[in-house]
């Protein structure tokens, strides 16, 4: 699909890999010693980072008897942080080859491969039997996807009966023009933005029963302002950081997301349903 291909090209790297050990150099480490906690400013390409993925893993109560699909995972930070702090299963499926090559990478370095396996696949048409999953989870991803109905009805087909399924997605919080570029899109061609009431409908006309929902706008403000002071006392960004993921133009996409949550048009928001 056209909308596929660009919304993969726009998350292309070209080096990522390279990228990320050049950062984890910086750092004193090797891929021999680097940990979970080390990559969790590249590989949690997300607002608010490790905090925000253990934050929505308690919601969605993740034991060790689970096995967990990620949606649209990328690097696979959200996965492993489950692996390691659940002690479950992960599967993730994402539309971008090089992250999942990258991702793979990373699970090898940490030992995880054998609990996170990484696969490219478009989430609206997942390599998965039936009732295959306990949990599954997304964390921005909606945004590049227009049908979320189908996609929910695809998560639907893979979870068993009772399962949680759990959304962190930037929603539509306020009318008015988005800026670009931003993370998730170049322009506006390939960002699907929308309200949470939009995405309600969506899930509950996948079968899906919303439990929970929270606006985390302060969060991510506040998420922001502490990355801004901790460069601005570094003279510059982290070695490994969303930067080194976004590549040429990070600094525009972000402060372009930055802008339109603090005017209220966006903001991330975090939902939990059941199969």
């Amino acid at each position: 699909m056209r909308t596929e291909a660009e919304v993969s090209d726009h998350y292309t790297h070209g080096g990522l890999l390279d990228a990320v050990r050049a950062g984890i150099h910086q750092i004193g480490k090797t891929a021999d010693n680097i940990t979970v906690q080390d990559l969790a400013g590249v590989d949690e390409f997300h607002i608010g980072g490790r905090p925000a993925s253990v934050d929505f893993f308690r919601y969605l109560g993740l034991t060790s008897s689970d096995h967990a699909l990620d949606v649209g995972c990328g690097l696979g930070g959200p996965a492993r942080t489950a692996a390691v702090t659940a002690g479950c299963q992960v599967t993730g499926v994402d539309l971008t080859a090089e992250f999942v090559d990258t991702g793979g990478a990373l699970c090898d370095w940490l030992g995880l491969a054998d609990r996170v396996r990484l696969r490219c696949a478009s989430a609206l048409d997942m390599p998965f039997e039936d009732a295959a999953f306990t949990a599954a989870y997304m964390m921005h991803v909606g945004m590049n996807i227009a049908d979320k109905t189908a996609l929910f009805k695809e998560v639907y087909r893979v979870l068993r009966p009772g399962a949680k399924f759990g959304v962190y997605d930037v929603m539509r919080t306020g009318s008015g023009d988005l800026s670009f570029p931003k993370p998730w899109a170049t322009a506006a061609t390939t960002s699907f933005v929308a309200a949470l009431d939009d995405y309600e409908r969506a899930l509950a006309a996948a079968g899906l029963r919303v439990v929970a929902r929270e606006d985390r706008r302060d969060f991510a403000l506040a998420f922001f302002a502490e990355m801004q002071k901790r460069a601005r006392q570094a003279g510059g960004p982290p070695p490994l950081g969303m930067h080194v993921v976004m590549g040429h133009g990070a600094a525009d996409k972000i402060q372009n997301m930055v802008i339109d949550i603090q005017n209220g048009l966006i903001a991330p928001v975090k939902i939990i349903a059941v199969k």
